[in-house]
């Protein structure tokens, strides 16, 4: 099941895993990315920058689904 996380502005994918409580820094953020295990929707993502959109799915391996909604 795809959990919601709210955000109130456009957010980037590494202050998104933070944000959601994915990972607690945003290092953890960077290895997670850059090691291939995080998907966007559907598509996997090495680009911690990516900014993130409303509606949009990203997959943590281990961790499951979240969407953004603003």
């Amino acid at each position: 099941m795809t959990q919601k996380i709210k955000v109130n502005t456009e957010i980037r994918l590494d202050q998104f895993l933070k944000w959601a409580n994915i990972t607690d820094t945003g290092g953890q953020s960077k290895i997670l990315i850059q090691s291939g295990q995080v998907k966007v929707n559907g598509v996997t993502e090495t680009r911690r920058g990516k900014k993130l959109k409303a509606n949009d799915t990203v997959e943590v391996a281990g961790a499951g689904s979240f969407m953004v909604v603003m």
